[in-house]
């Protein structure tokens, strides 16, 4: 006992010496190791000594950090800040305050930086996330949507968030159930189903919201899952889609969904696909609300009937000319909210209703549009600084 003892006694007076030097204050020493020959004599357990002395003075786990951070040398801890960062995608401060609270131990400051990052992640969820990216998977008969937000698009842009957005809208489409035609769904649909990752950063089996949460953590913003649309076509035909401000394959900002379809079976679905990329890209450009003339609503025509009559009423013309003028600018209004009634976008001398029809022509057989759809992310969020867009509607043929 009394050999422990001497060893921490002489472990103190090495302490007190630097401690003091540094101060520039000479103190004695000696009065240290007369005091350890007494708690000797009281009958103190070395243990019990060194909680006393050293906890009294210098807390034990400070000196132990002290002294594994100087075995570190500067380059070799950049080196280890630089591969978590690399590992993790999360901020340097966080990056190295794990690393100093875990030793430099790398595997441990990855645990580490987890736990901390599901902390901030709830923190963060009260935050507006109205950026992100809308993720398309799909095969010949089906297409899956879905909306990952974020706050920023700086986050948009980091890879392990569009690796997550890419993943889910697969198991999107995998998950959905036969003979739905149109499917809109949130988070609830997902949140709570496995999905297999295999990134660098983000691997292995969990549930979509677990992975919400651990890639909120890695970026250091609020993250969600918003929402999400299946599109399909039972008869004989294809799903086409379009993404505008696509930073890959896949991955974009506004989507437009369309389904076409043939009465023919045997007809050959190729020239389909094409139109159907371009009837898609339209959709994206001009924003139509309803499908044919047929399936506006009375109530929505009424208003806009009532809208025109009153800027008609003040141009101070007769009723003759202002029933003239009300119902030409009524069929400029279907024109711009009508797919059909539509100005092509790569024609503007023909429409979306003539597209079709020489289609129907150069196939053989009469081809029609099943269902539609447009999305933007971030529409129907309020933002901080402002109210933006509205959500999307989808439309089936009568």
């Amino acid at each position: 006992m009394f050999g422990s003892l001497k060893s921490i006694a002489y472990v103190m007076v090495q302490y007190t010496l630097r401690m003091a030097w540094g101060q520039g204050v000479r103190k004695p020493v000696l009065g240290l190791l007369f005091r350890a020959q007494q708690q000797a004599a009281r009958g103190y357990s070395s243990s019990s000594f060194q909680t006393r002395v050293l906890g009294t003075h210098v807390p034990q786990n400070d000196m132990f950090h002290r002294r594994l951070s100087s075995q570190v040398s500067s380059p070799e801890q950049m080196n280890l800040i630089k591969q978590l960062r690399e590992r993790t995608s999360a901020p340097i401060k966080d990056v190295k305050a794990s690393l100093v609270s875990c030793n430099w131990d790398i595997e441990a400051a990855q645990k580490d930086l987890r736990k901390r990052g599901v902390v901030l992640a709830a923190k963060k969820s009260s935050r507006t996330a109205a950026e992100g990216l809308l993720a398309i998977a799909q095969d010949e008969k089906r297409a899956a949507v879905i909306e990952l937000n974020c706050e920023t698009d700086f986050v948009a842009r980091n890879d392990v968030f569009q690796y997550l957005a890419s993943s889910m809208a697969k198991m999107a489409l995998s998950a959905q159930g036969p003979g739905q035609l149109f499917l809109p769904f949130g988070p609830e649909y997902l949140e709570n189903m496995s999905i297999k990752l295999d990134h660098p950063k983000l691997s292995g089996e969990t549930t979509v919201q677990s992975a919400v949460t651990e890639v909120a953590a890695m970026v250091g913003e609020n993250v969600k899952f918003r929402r999400g649309f299946i599109l399909s076509t039972t008869a004989h035909g294809v799903v086409s889609s379009y993404l505008h401000t696509c930073p890959q394959p896949g991955l974009g900002r506004i989507a437009g969904l369309v389904t076409l379809e043939a009465e023919d079976s045997s007809v050959s679905l190729d020239a389909l696909k094409t139109v159907g990329s371009s009837i898609a890209m339209h959709i994206v450009a001009t924003k139509p609300l309803f499908l044919s003339k047929e399936l506006v609503s009375a109530a929505a025509v009424e208003n806009e009937r009532e809208i025109l009559r009153t800027q008609a009423e003040s141009s101070g013309k007769s009723q003759m000319a202002m029933d003239k003028m009300v119902e030409g600018r009524l069929r400029k209004y279907f024109e711009e909210v009508v797919l059909m009634e539509q100005k092509y976008v790569l024609n503007d001398s023909t429409n979306i209703k003539a597209v079709l029809n020489d289609l129907s022509k150069e196939v053989g057989s009469k081809v029609t549009i099943g269902n539609f759809f447009r999305m933007q992310v971030g529409e129907g969020i309020e933002r901080p600084e402002a109210a933006d867009g509205s959500e999307p509607i989808a439309h089936a043929a009568a």
